[in-house]
C-alpha cells in the first residue's frame, strides 16, 4: 500500500461522528414508554450505511445515545456428533442407544451408510441408560427414506418434539443393518425461532431448457442468509436441485474490497407427501442457504432450479432473506430519537452499553420512519495529503523536472564540445 493511503487510513480512523456529516437520517418511533427500546434494521439501511453498519449512530437531539446491535434470533448452535451405544440386532430390528448432552434438543439426524430404503424409527427416552422398558417414555415413530433413484430425495432427520432426556433409545424397522449406522448428528434447540426480513422478492422466472432462473440485484453491504421458495399447490411431490451464484452487478474497480467472485451454494427443494411401501412420508424443504459471504459492492444473484425433464415448477414467490438485526437502546421519557448513517469515515462505535447489554423481555418495540436526506449534511473536509488530492500536479512536476534535467544535460554537452 502507498504511504498516502496509510495516512488516509489514519485520518479515517480518527474521524469523530458529527450529525452534519451523515448523509441520511430516519426518525425512530417508539411504541412504548421509557426504558429499553428495540427496532429492526430493515434492508434499506444496509445499502446506504457503511460495511457492517459501522456508521450507525442514534441521537437524542444533538446527544449521541449508546446502543447495542445484535441478531434478533441467534442461529442455532453448531451440530454435535454423537456415537451410538449398544448397537446391534433385537427381534430382527436394528437397535441402539445414544447418550445425549444436557439441555433441550429436537431434530436428530441419523448418519447412515445406506441407500434406496424406507424404514420406520421408534424413539424412546429415559434419564438412565439401563432403564427397564417401563422406565422409558415413548417419543414417537418417524419415517426415514432414500428415494434418490426416484428423484424424490433423501431424509434421515427425526423431527422430534423438544426433549431433554439424557438417553435416547432407537429401534429401526426396515432394511438398515447395524453396520450402516455411522453416527447421530444433533441439532441443538435454538433459543428462539429465527426472524427473517425480505431483501428482494420475485415471482418471475426466466426459462431455459430444463431450468427455471430467478435473478436479483442486491445493493452493496446487504446480507442475504437464505433463499426461500413458495411453490404452488401442484405438483404435490417434487425434488429439484438448486444452485445459487453471486457475481458483481458491475465491473468492480481495483479498489473494491470484494470477495472472490463468483460465490456459490447449492441445495435441494423437496415436497413429499405420499404413502410409499406402507410408510407415510411427509417431508418439505423449501429453502436453501445463501453463500456465506458479505459483498462490499452491488451483486447480481442468479437462482437456478434444475427441472430435468419435468415441467417447470410454478412459484408464488422466490425471496432472498436476511436474519433480522435489532438495534436496542435505553430511551428516556418524552424524548425524540433519530437514526443517522452514511458517513464512511467512521469506525464501529465501542459502547459499554453494548458490552454489558442484556436483552429484556419487556423491551418496547420501535419502528423506523422513512429515510430522508440529512438537511444539515456537509461533506467532510478532504484531509488527504496535497499530492493525493491533486495527483496530476505530481506528474506535471515530474515532467518539468525531466525537462529541466534534460536541458541541463544538453547545455553541459554543448559546453564540453566548445
Amino acid at each position: 500500500m502507498r504511504v498516502p493511503g496509510i495516512l488516509l487510513l489514519v485520518v479515517l480512523a480518527a474521524a469523530a461522528p458529527e450529525i452534519r456529516h451523515f448523509r441520511y437520517e430516519r426518525p425512530i418511533h417508539p411504541q412504548g414508554a421509557a426504558g429499553q427500546i428495540c427496532l429492526a434494521i430493515d434492508p434499506a439501511v444496509f445499502s446506504h450505511a457503511a460495511a457492517g453498519l459501522a456508521d450507525l449512530r442514534v441521537y437524542r437531539g444533538s446527544i449521541e445515545t449508546p446502543y447495542a446491535l445484535h441478531l434478533a434470533s441467534p442461529p442455532a448452535p453448531s451440530k454435535q456428533q454423537i456415537t451410538p451405544l449398544n448397537l446391534g440386532k433385537n427381534g430382527g430390528q436394528t437397535v441402539f442407544d445414544a447418550s445425549m448432552p444436557e439441555g433441550a434438543y429436537s431434530d436428530v439426524e441419523l448418519a447412515l451408510a445406506a441407500h434406496d430404503f424406507i424404514a420406520t424409527v421408534t424413539v424412546a427416552g429415559s434419564q438412565e441408560q439401563a432403564a427397564p422398558p417401563k422406565g422409558q417414555t415413548r417419543i414417537g415413530v418417524f419415517t426415514i427414506f432414500d428415494l434418490t433413484r426416484q428423484k424424490l430425495g433423501r431424509s434421515t432427520v427425526l423431527h422430534m418434539p423438544q426433549s431433554d432426556f439424557r438417553y435416547l433409545h432407537f429401534r429401526i424397522d426396515g432394511p438398515i443393518a447395524p453396520e450402516a449406522i455411522t453416527g447421530i448428528v444433533l441439532g441443538a434447540q435454538a433459543a428462539a425461532e429465527p426472524k427473517y426480513r425480505t431483501v428482494a422478492e420475485t415471482a418471475h422466472a426466466g426459462q431455459k431448457p430444463h431450468q427455471s432462473i430467478f435473478e436479483f440485484e442486491v445493493p452493496a453491504h446487504t446480507p442475504v442468509d437464505r433463499v426461500v421458495f413458495v411453490p404452488s399447490a401442484e405438483p404435490g411431490n417434487f425434488s429439484r436441485d438448486v444452485s445459487v451464484t453471486v457475481r458483481p452487478a458491475s465491473r468492480p474497480s481495483r479498489d473494491d474490497a470484494a470477495p472472490e467472485f463468483p460465490a456459490t451454494s447449492t441445495g435441494n427443494l423437496l415436497r413429499l407427501h405420499r404413502v410409499e411401501a406402507g410408510h407415510r412420508i411427509d417431508e418439505e424443504r423449501l429453502s436453501v442457504d445463501a453463500p456465506a459471504a458479505m459483498f462490499d459492492i452491488a451483486a447480481h444473484w442468479t437462482i437456478t432450479v434444475e427441472n430435468g425433464d419435468d415441467p417447470p415448477l410454478q412459484f408464488g414467490a422466490v425471496r432472498l432473506e436476511m436474519l433480522e438485526r435489532d438495534l436496542c437502546f435505553d430511551a428516556g421519557a418524552d424524548s425524540a430519537y433519530a437514526l443517522y448513517y452514511g458517513d464512511p469515515a467512521l469506525n464501529a462505535p465501542q459502547y459499554d452499553y453494548a458490552r454489558l447489554f442484556v436483552s429484556q423481555a419487556a423491551a418496547s418495540i420501535a419502528t423506523l420512519g422513512p429515510e430522508q436526506s440529512n438537511p444539515q449534511f456537509e461533506p467532510r473536509p478532504d484531509q488527504r495529503p496535497f499530492t493525493e488530492r491533486h495527483p496530476a500536479l505530481l506528474w506535471i512536476a515530474l515532467a518539468a523536472m525531466i525537462l529541466l534535467l534534460g536541458g541541463i544535460a544538453l547545455c553541459s554537452a554543448k559546453t564540453l564540445k566548445t
